[in-house]
């Protein structure tokens, strides 16, 4: 791809992403919808989606930063229902909608037919990742869709290699589909937890913020391609390490991952961003190569497995949510109580995306039907992003989840603040005791009145709001604090002008008053 389309698709899909964030449809649902326009503009190039590119350089990063972002505790006590999505439905969904294809599509072979089971059967990590945050669902339902998105394309792509070669006549049975099946996934594991602790150790060695921002840059491509150079699933090894940096990311120095988090928010948003807006893209493509599958027939086949797509994942979801409780006392123990409702969400919020369009585009010329198998994969994806994703708000609504509780959180955000700070100011105390640490006064209480301001900051927050403003005092303060800055800053910013100061002291000066912003302000988007 030359280098101007490349950065006009970037620039583009930014933007839309952009503009999302002041409507109420989600942006990957824009982006999408802006691909699929912009595919018939004259003068827009064709963009291809090349599953060599998408799956070792887009794939990795994308899965890394979910994986940080996660929680390993919630993941852990969640494994039954994010295995029973990841593995056990990706699997069913597999042979459901494979043996659905077979039945409706004249000569097409069942070995084909599981191909496109295969390709079509994981839900997508960013979508579900993004509508979810979007969306501020339960942080179970959450934990769980963002859980089974971060596992499942490595169950697909096994699947998919599976059926790949008992359709081109290669396959050497169930057994040996098993030990692949099992290669990857232990492999790609194994890979991870090898890889794991060594990369911690150096990102906790090295002093240099640059340094470690580049180095956390590398880790996906390096566990993907480490794992995938074993034939083992570089999914999966991605995500471990992911998960293992993202639990202990409190070992890193405040520098790094102040850097650390600007960087990979700026990395997923570009990459997101691309990501639906080359699926809407793609359309060009699939229609070109449609042939004998043109008109109606093409429209049927594919109404008809985005119905199988959407019915089997109901068909699996139902049973998997409620019968382990009805079996076992130790799930209904240690898991909370459900209703119905639940398993309708996570039901419904199964996007598919750019994983599958990308594993499509990779099937070999020489297998039958591929074009019917890339059209039917584009038809899934953007019909479950368009038809779920824009439905899936108002369902939440019209169910009545329950939503985060902002004031329990809050409550017990303070209530951890309360118990650190009360842990810091013992160990000031024991400092300021002893004749090294001796200290000016001022200095002292300089210390305790940033201390005070911490432990208050949260309480301050439950008070009463400004009767005019509707802020609380602590988002009154934060304003003030605010202002008082920007009067700083443009005072050193007319001193520069005047040549009273250079630009080296004026960026230093700078970046103080941005890390005491950084400090006054609290982030609430995620």
């Amino acid at each position: 791809m030359e280098v101007l389309p490349l950065v006009a698709l970037v620039a583009v899909s930014a933007a839309v992403a952009g503009l999302a964030r002041w409507t109420p449809v989600p942006a990957p649902l824009l982006l999408v919808a802006a691909g699929l326009l912009a595919a018939y503009v004259p003068g827009v190039p064709s963009y291809a989606l090349d599953p060599h590119i998408v799956l070792p350089l887009l794939l990795p990063p994308l899965l890394y930063t979910a994986g940080v972002d996660s929680s390993y505790l919630d993941l852990r006590a969640n494994i039954r229902p994010v295995a029973l999505l990841s593995v056990g439905y990706v699997l069913f969904a597999t042979l459901a909608v494979g043996y659905v294809a077979y039945l409706v599509v004249p000569g097409l072979s069942l070995p084909v037919a599981l191909v496109l089971g295969a390709v079509i059967a994981p839900p997508d990590a960013v979508a579900a990742t993004a509508i979810a945050r979007k969306l501020g669902l339960p942080n179970r339902i959450t934990t769980i869709l963002q859980g089974e998105s971060l596992v499942n394309d490595a169950t697909a792509i096994t699947a998919y290699k599976v059926a790949l070669a008992a359709a081109v006549g290669v396959s050497a049975g169930w057994a040996g589909g098993i030990a692949e099946f099992l290669l990857a996934s232990v492999g790609g594991v194994g890979v991870g937890l090898l890889l794991m602790v060594p990369i911690h150790h150096l990102r906790t060695r090295l002093r240099e913020p640059l340094l470690q921002n580049t180095l956390s840059l590398l880790i996906p491509f390096v566990a993907y391609a480490a794992a995938e150079r074993v034939h083992a699933s570089g999914v999966l090894a991605v995500v471990v390490v992911a998960l293992y940096l993202g639990h202990r990311n409190w070992q890193v120095d405040f520098a790094t991952r102040l850097q650390e988090t600007a960087v990979w928010k700026m990395v997923a948003f570009i990459l997101e961003s691309v990501v639906f807006a080359l699926i809407g893209l793609q359309l060009p493509v699939v229609l070109k190569g449609l042939g004998e599958y043109e008109g109606p027939d093409a429209v049927w086949y594919a109404l008809v497995v985005f119905l199988a797509v959407v019915v089997a994942r109901f068909v699996w979801v139902f049973p998997a949510t409620f019968l382990p409780r009805v079996l076992s006392e130790r799930v209904r123990r240690r898991e909370p109580e459900t209703n119905w409702k639940a398993p309708v969400i996570v039901g419904w919020a199964g996007m598919r995306g750019v994983v599958s369009l990308a594993i499509a585009f990779s099937v070999p010329m020489t297998v039958p039907h591929r074009n019917l198998i890339l059209f039917l994969t584009f038809t899934t994806v953007i019909g479950t992003l368009v038809v779920q994703g824009l439905t899936l708000p108002p369902l939440i609504r019209v169910l009545r989840l329950p939503r985060r509780d902002a004031q329990a959180e809050t409550l017990a955000e303070a209530q951890a603040q309360s118990e650190a700070s009360r842990a810091a100011d013992e160990r000031l105390e024991e400092l300021l005791a002893e004749p090294e640490n001796a200290l000016p006064p001022p200095l002292a209480d300089r210390l305790r009145m940033v201390l005070e301001r911490r432990r208050n900051a949260v309480w301050e927050r439950l008070g009463e709001v400004n009767p005019v403003t509707g802020e609380s005092a602590d988002d009154v303060y934060r304003r003030l604090a605010g202002e008082m800055i920007e009067a700083e800053r443009e005072v050193f910013v007319s001193l520069r002008d005047r040549r009273r100061i250079d630009d080296e002291m004026l960026r230093a000066l700078l970046r103080r008053l941005d890390l005491e912003e950084a400090a006054a302000y609290r982030e609430d988007s995620a």
